[in-house]
């Protein structure tokens, strides 16, 4: 029964693909095309994670791909230009409007620099697009500049000599009729594609920088990009679908760190009833930070009624503000030490009532903020991408991508997580809090709300993995009380046996794959070092908001996986715009080969080359089938 169940299945798809390829000589080309596509090299991938709102990094590592195309215009060009002419030819390739018009205002973009310059983004283009199919190269030029570029890259100048003066009239006339600035701006869109490929960002957009809208907006734009999703991204995902206590999370974290301006400018949020409210039960304290400690009151408030109807997330430590003496000004903490407090005076905490239960002014408040939210065009654009392009993990090209950790007990073994009477344990807990993070955007389900915030500071929380100690750094001097419990896995996975078994558990080669994860920044002026368990795992998060900068020494990371290998690039600065435009200033980046291989990867090893090898497969039974007349071609 089974197997004449699956003939009729394979039948109805051999006659669907008959509607696609109806004819054998489509066929052929068809499969010509596809299993030539397998021998080329793969493409290049970079990976980042921990942006943090840091648009002007991300900005100019996004248009110089890392380095990549400063690589390959020292390649192409050699000792024929010097380094001040590949440094301005760079810059143009970067930011191609804004240097032309520079230079305009210098008198410096005559006909004669229109036509060097067409000539140089051609040269470069061709050598940069030998490993993709015609196709491909194609789909990457600007559709209203895609006949002449088409045309262009098809000329050989160098070896006929009608071909030259095909070549040299179809440039000048681009010049002569004004078109050369937006030409420019078409290769250098073409350029940075074929410089990358895939891009992987391995979590965390939003907070303490201020344009993580400008980031999204910038990866809207690539046709080719995957997220892992950070606790910070899951915090302001939960706030944009209607989680009161994420709103509340997100509100405080962009006053603490100074960045209302994403907010208010980027999503049309408003906090003035909030600072009003604030600035009246706070009179002592400035505007920001007596806002800061009206939303804090409000999440604790939020926090503990989530925390008494999820017992499963295990965060009944965090329930604190029911533990306050407040005649002595005095907290007992979970571990059951008692704290003295910097301050008893909790204006919104009535005697007599429940602590986590709002005032009616700040129920008010939570709902007006709530309704900013849902509203916001922008957020909702941006959260509907996180999610399309989004998940808790990744595996690509055999390597395996997350934010934070895959849970484990201090053995190693993979820890085990209770939740409502169901045991999940490494990848299938992963799996089930994606189901539950997707819950909560297509059915806006309480429980599917609650888990964004769960996933955002939960201990058991795979992007996580870290119980946070935010009572104890708003109202504790004492520092001793900070210290936040982590998982085992950011200690365990120093451990290369640690890092196969992982890789394992999701299918991978153990010996061959690698795990790409960021949230704890790597404090390079310390020593650390972002290798792990001899390579097998990269922690990538090397501070590109201003605000860690300090602790890791560095400016960020780019991890470069091209068909010869892993590097890994250390940005020690990043030239802001101006200086870009000015002193054709470039990222100064310290390169790390990371792992060597003895050949050159192409398609044909790549997840891509498996879907093609399938295909390939699934042609030739359809060129059977018209070859024995059991299914009739055109």
């Amino acid at each position: 029964m089974n197997t004449h169940h699956e003939e009729a299945n394979r039948e109805k798809v051999l006659r669907l693909m008959a509607e696609k390829y109806p004819t054998k000589e489509i066929v052929y080309e068809k499969i010509v095309y596809l299993r030539s596509q397998l021998m080329l090299p793969k493409g290049t991938e970079h990976f980042m994670s921990d942006l943090h709102g840091a648009y002007d990094s991300f900005f100019h590592i996004l248009n110089n791909c890392s380095g990549v195309i400063k690589e390959k215009v020292d390649y192409c060009f050699g000792e024929r230009m010097t380094e001040e002419d590949k440094a301005e030819f760079c810059t143009l390739i970067y930011y191609p409007r804004e240097k032309v018009e520079q230079l305009a205002a210098e008198g410096k973009n005559t006909a004669i620099w229109y036509q060097q310059n067409l000539a140089n983004l051609l040269e470069l283009t061709k050598l940069m697009s030998w490993k993709f199919p015609a196709s491909k190269v194609y789909s990457y030029i600007p559709k209203r500049y895609e006949s002449v570029i088409v045309e262009l890259m098809n000329t050989r100048p160098e070896q006929d000599e009608a071909q030259l003066f095909y070549y040299k009239q179809l440039i000048e006339t681009i010049v002569e009729i004004g078109g050369g600035t937006d030409y420019i701006e078409a290769f250098s869109v073409l350029i940075k594609r074929l410089a990358v490929e895939r891009i992987h960002i391995v979590g965390d957009f939003f907070d303490r920088g201020d344009r993580p809208d400008g980031i999204l907006d910038l990866l809207m734009e690539h046709p080719s990009v995957d997220i892992q999703w950070g606790n910070h991204d899951v915090l302001w995902m939960g706030a944009a679908l209607g989680s009161e206590v994420c709103i509340a999370g997100v509100i405080r974290n962009s006053l603490r760190y100074r960045n209302t301006d994403v907010l208010e400018r980027g999503y049309g949020i408003s906090l003035r009833p909030l600072s009003t409210f604030a600035s009246r039960i706070y009179p002592d304290e400035n505007p920001i930070k007596a806002a800061e400690r009206a939303i804090t009151m409000i999440m604790f408030k939020l926090e503990g009624a989530l925390i008494r109807r999820n017992p499963d997330f295990r965060m009944e430590d965090r329930l604190l503000l029911d533990k306050i003496d407040f005649r002595s000004s005095y907290v007992t903490l979970g571990n059951g030490r008692r704290v003295e407090l910097e301050s008893a005076y909790f204006p919104t905490i009535d005697d007599g009532t429940d602590c986590y239960e709002l005032t009616e002014e700040e129920r008010h408040i939570i709902e007006d903020l709530r309704s900013y939210f849902l509203e916001s065009k922008v957020l909702q654009r941006h959260v509907d991408y996180l999610y399309q392009r989004g998940s808790m993990y990744t595996r690509y090209n055999g390597n395996l991508l997350f934010h934070a950790c895959v849970l484990l007990d201090e053995e190693g073994e993979f820890r085990t997580v209770t939740y409502k009477g169901k045991e999940y344990r490494g990848r299938a807990w992963m799996d089930f809090c994606e189901e539950k993070a997707r819950e909560a955007w297509n059915a806006h389900t309480q429980e599917g709300l609650d888990f964004m915030y769960f996933l955002w500071c939960g201990l058991l929380a795979p992007t996580s993995g870290r119980s946070f100690t935010t009572f104890e750094r708003s109202f504790i001097a004492d520092e001793s009380t900070w210290e936040e419990p982590s998982d085992p896995y950011f200690r365990l996975i120093k451990d290369e046996r640690i890092c196969e078994k992982i890789l394992e558990e999701f299918d991978l080669d153990p010996k061959r794959g690698h795990i790409i994860n960021g949230h704890v920044p790597v404090k390079v002026k310390k020593g650390e070092s972002p290798l792990r368990a001899g390579g097998r795992a990269l922690v990538i998060d090397g501070g590109f908001a201003a605000a860690f900068r300090a602790k890791t020494g560095i400016s960020g990371y780019t991890l470069i996986y091209n068909s010869r290998g892993l590097r890994l690039l250390q940005h020690q600065q990043i030239a802001s715009v101006r200086d870009a435009l000015k002193e054709n200033q470039d990222i100064e980046s310290v390169s790390q080969t990371v792992e060597l291989q003895s050949r050159q990867t192409i398609v044909r090893d790549t997840d891509r080359g498996a879907v093609i090898a399938a295909e390939i497969a699934d042609l030739h039974e359809l060129l059977r089938a018209y070859q024995t007349g059991h299914i009739k071609p055109e």
